[in-house]
């Protein structure tokens, strides 16, 4: 038997998805603000500290809830959608920006699962969503999510969001597997999480890779997104602040002259 709720969902669209999820009467769905994208209307709305996992939580233990998310970079707040109707109704996420999302079923994961800052969008109510420490001084410091990652318990259904296309890995036990420090959305917790430095000065200097690699070491699986949102917004400043080069383009900085640049 579950002690989170159980809900059913669909994922729509390719770049920029949506996730819609059934709600049967009572049931409920926790979500990050400014996620919400639209619901049937026999659904009530309630912001609340800290993610609801504990209902039973006095005043403090909610201030420290929410303190927890502080530090991961989310909101204070987070919001719970309820089902009060009768029958089945319907409420939909939206990514905050093109990837994909991803639906975890922590039953089936170990009841946890280490993600990335801000990769949290919604989850079943009793879903635990609190803060992951790393404990290496090396790895908070160059691991590119810095000390502290967001840690999904429970054993209901989650839901993260990616950029660009992700690829899910099974490691066997020992096995390695080096990544872009930034590339790296989330594990499970049988995953050793490590970051070694790039070998060879000429790597290191003019690669354009940085200086560090991570390194997740098996057993268990391994979220991995081919466009951090870092480097997507690195790249839209680049673009918005220089001056294009023109590229095949026999005017060249005529070109831009002629656009008013």
């Amino acid at each position: 038997m579950r002690r989170n709720h159980e809900i059913d969902y669909h994922i729509y669209g390719e770049e920029i998805q949506i996730v819609e999820i059934e709600l049967d009467p009572q049931e409920t769905v926790v979500a990050e603000s400014g996620s919400f994208m639209m619901m049937d209307q026999e659904i009530q709305m309630q912001t609340m500290f800290g993610d609801g996992s504990q209902s039973n939580q006095g005043l403090f233990g909610k201030l420290v809830s929410a303190g927890k998310r502080i530090l991961t970079g989310e909101s204070l707040f987070m919001t719970a959608f309820t089902n009060i109707g009768q029958g089945k109704k319907r409420i939909s996420f939206a990514a905050p920006y093109p990837g994909k999302i991803i639906p975890m079923d922590l039953s089936q994961m170990g009841g946890k699962v280490i993600c990335q800052k801000d990769a949290f969008l919604c989850a079943a109510k009793g879903v635990s969503i609190g803060i992951e420490w790393q404990r290496r001084l090396g790895t908070g410091i160059f691991g590119g999510e810095g000390f502290i990652m967001e840690k999904l318990e429970g054993d209901g259904m989650a839901f993260v969001h990616a950029g660009g296309m992700v690829i899910q890995r099974e490691l066997l036990p020992g096995q390695v597997l080096k990544i872009d420090t930034g590339c790296v959305v989330a594990y499970t917790a049988g995953v050793h999480f490590d970051v070694e430095f790039v070998k060879g000065i000429r790597n290191m200097v003019f690669g354009g890779e940085g200086l560090f690699f991570a390194t997740l070491r098996g057993p268990g699986k391994v979220w991995i997104q081919s466009l951090p949102i870092s480097r997507l917004a690195g790249r839209l400043v680049s673009y918005g602040t220089g001056k294009r080069k023109e590229e095949g383009s026999i005017l060249g900085g005529l070109g831009n002259l002629i656009d008013g640049d």
